[in-house]
């Protein structure tokens, strides 16, 4: 709890973040965005829900607290992007003012100070204005949170428990929050499972030693810390799919990365331009003697601050001590996805960056002040426009995050050879139906990476939207060489050679695609549909069927069923399937029309009436509406009540 004198203080801290970050409640969903929000199914019921928590794979990463807060913000406002950008500032601001509060309590110089460098740094634009790093600020704040209520329940200033007595009375309910709280950032984002060994590392300065039962207190959030942080790796390797060439590299390589990552982020913390989502990424060498130059330096610096503890203290060792340790998880010696794009990210050293600021900023303060606890006004000017400047960079980098062109065209200005930025721009181009743009991006992602499959098949996908399908048929043809069994390009060039006109070998394609993945329901659909085109309307129905079985909600393969059932005159399943798909989507103009199709089969003139008359409300142009409800109008004789067809074309 905030005493009433510091609650102007806080205040002033939730206000900073709230300047800074405004600009993101105008923009939308990026990259991964649609993965943990936009097509996350679990979010729409209450079985997603238990999915979040009790099915491995559900969901991109088991962080089930995450997808939880994302299910209730769904059922709260939808897929309207400015409430989940309030939520992650509101977290980022809670995190901010905990921190503050959690420096205070260990007597850090400059308390306030670094956690306002923390709430407003550029650096952190990234976990916050990007709605699927919610795993960063919630996990931050409850685990900075459960930093502080565990020195409620043994203060720093006090010796640790020994096993002659306690300094003082021990407060178990603070460690049951504690812990609680180390629990709930665990199932945010498990890099925190670092919070036991920053504990240890508190109570080593506060103290300058360590006793075995104050290491006993803390391994129950060992075990629980590793034992998430396992899952969390399997996931990423398997689920994910952190593995493979862009994965390999030997244990030296791993730590020459380590060295320079420690290095490239220390420098982002002093000077944050440029701010980059995809930072070129490294080519890791230990036949390049330069390389070795960044761990050696590393641990220099570590050697460096041990020897001069005694005359410096123990702070500045154990705040670098505590970024670099937070940062283990980010720095190669543990396969994470991103690294097939980049070694290093902004977003890595969310919670690592508290280490090395709190250093700065108290190494600042004890410098500039007159008198212990005292710093001039000028000096006091200097911090606050250190404190503007900084705000102001972070509060222009927002606008880099309005949307994923945005946000890949800012990669492409300071990293023109990222190939996955032309790649995801591409797509997200498609997805607008910019055909001939999107063609253009993927281009450049597969002059930049030729060797890599999803980038031909991707452009493959582009041709054929354009009707380009000789030159998608080379694309696809080219992935299938570097990946011949990946069924999502056997369903791709099945695709360009329909459009190519060769039936028989797009055929081919889409059962070679459904032998790897049977479960590919689109390639069930698509080859339901080319049989038909065929004539081999009874084979089609197997394969239709088989579609509508693998997705039961997808109105247009329930429609597309009924039409090949109708066909072969099985008029009662075929109206069981409109009836599904019109409750999943009422204005289906086909559905409609099916459905009268069946009704004036069976001799039902006036229902059959009433279903064209509703195709046609729907679609004025459906030329087979139009002419059915003439037909059966004329064999009712009566006239229907809805206007021509001709009238509305007119209008």
């Amino acid at each position: 709890m905030l005493n009433r004198p510091d609650w102007p203080w806080g205040a002033a801290l939730v206000l900073l973040v709230a300047i800074v970050y405004w600009p993101t409640l105008g923009n939308g969903f990026i990259w991964d965005d649609d993965w943990y929000v936009e097509n996350n199914g679990t979010l729409r019921t209450w079985q997603g829900l238990a999915d979040i928590w009790f099915k491995l794979g559900a969901v991109p990463q088991y962080y089930p607290l995450v997808h939880s807060t994302f299910w209730v913000e769904y059922h709260l406002w939808g897929l309207d992007p400015r409430g989940y950008h309030v939520v992650n500032m509101l977290l980022h601001a809670t995190a901010v003012v905990v921190l503050w509060r959690l420096l205070a309590r260990l007597a850090v110089p400059g308390a306030w100070l670094a956690a306002a460098i923390f709430a407003v740094h550029p650096l952190q634009v990234e976990s916050v204005a990007w709605v699927s790093e919610r795993k960063n600020v919630l996990s931050c704040a409850l685990a900075v949170g459960s930093l502080l209520a565990y020195l409620r329940f043994s203060p720093p200033e006090s010796r640790l428990p020994t096993a002659s007595g306690d300094a003082q009375p021990l407060k178990w309910s603070s460690y049951f929050v504690a812990l609680g709280l180390f629990l709930a950032a665990l199932l945010s984002k498990t890099v925190t499972c670092s919070v036991p060994a920053v504990l240890l590392v508190l109570y080593w300065w506060k103290q300058g030693r360590l006793t075995r039962r104050g290491v006993a207190l803390l391994v129950p959030f060992f075990v629980v810390g590793v034992a998430l942080a396992f899952v969390t790796a399997w996931m990423e390797k398997v689920h994910v799919g952190a593995e493979g060439k862009d994965w390999i590299l030997s244990p030296v390589e791993r730590v020459l990365l380590a060295g320079r990552a420690l290095w490239f982020y220390a420098g982002k913390l002093a000077w944050p331009h440029p701010l980059v989502f995809f930072y070129q990424r490294w080519t890791i060498d230990g036949h390049v003697w330069w390389q070795f130059l960044f761990p050696l330096a590393a641990a220099s610096v570590i050697i460096g601050l041990w020897v001069a503890r005694k005359r410096i203290g123990r702070g500045p060792l154990a705040g670098v001590v505590i970024f670099a340790g937070v940062l283990v998880p980010a720095l190669g010696f543990f396969d994470v996805f991103p690294f097939r794009y980049s070694f290093v990210a902004d977003h890595f050293q969310y919670h690592a960056s508290i280490g090395l600021i709190a250093v700065a900023v108290s190494a600042a303060t004890i410098l500039m002040a007159s008198r212990p606890g005292q710093m001039p006004w000028p000096k006091r000017l200097g911090a606050a426009g250190v404190l503007l400047v900084l705000a102001v960079v972070a509060h222009r980098q927002t606008y880099v995050y309005k949307n994923v062109l945005s946000l890949c065209n800012n990669i492409i200005a300071y990293n023109p050879n990222c190939w996955a930025a032309y790649s995801i721009s591409g797509t997200y181009l498609l997805q607008q139906a910019k055909y001939d743009e999107a063609v253009v991006r993927l281009r450049d992602a597969v002059r930049l990476a030729p060797d890599r499959a999803t980038l031909h098949t991707d452009l493959g996908a582009a041709l054929i939207l354009t009707e380009r399908f000789d030159e998608a048929v080379v694309e696809e043809r080219r992935a299938l060489a570097l990946e011949p069994q990946n069924a999502s390009t056997l369903y791709n060039y099945s695709a360009a050679l329909r459009g190519a006109g060769d039936l028989t070998a797009a055929t081919e394609s889409l059962r070679a695609a459904l032998k790897i993945a049977p479960q590919l329901d689109i390639a069930q659909y698509a080859l339901g549909d080319i049989l038909v085109a065929q004539g081999m309307t009874e084979e089609a129905v197997g394969s239709l069927e088989e579609a509508v079985r693998l997705q039961p909600a997808n109105a247009k393969y329930r429609e597309d069923l009924a039409a090949t059932l109708i066909r072969l005159g099985r008029l009662a399943p075929a109206k069981t399937h409109l009836r599904v798909a019109l409750q999943l989507n009422p204005r289906s103009a086909e559905a409609c029309y099916l459905s009268g199709t069946i009704d004036q089969a069976r001799g039902d003139v006036r229902s059959a009436v009433s279903y064209f008359e509703a195709a046609l409300a729907l679609n004025p142009r459906h030329t087979g509406a139009a002419a059915s409800l003439k037909r059966a109008s004329q064999a009712s004789g009566s006239t229907s009540k809805s206007r021509p067809a001709e009238s509305r074309d007119k209008e």
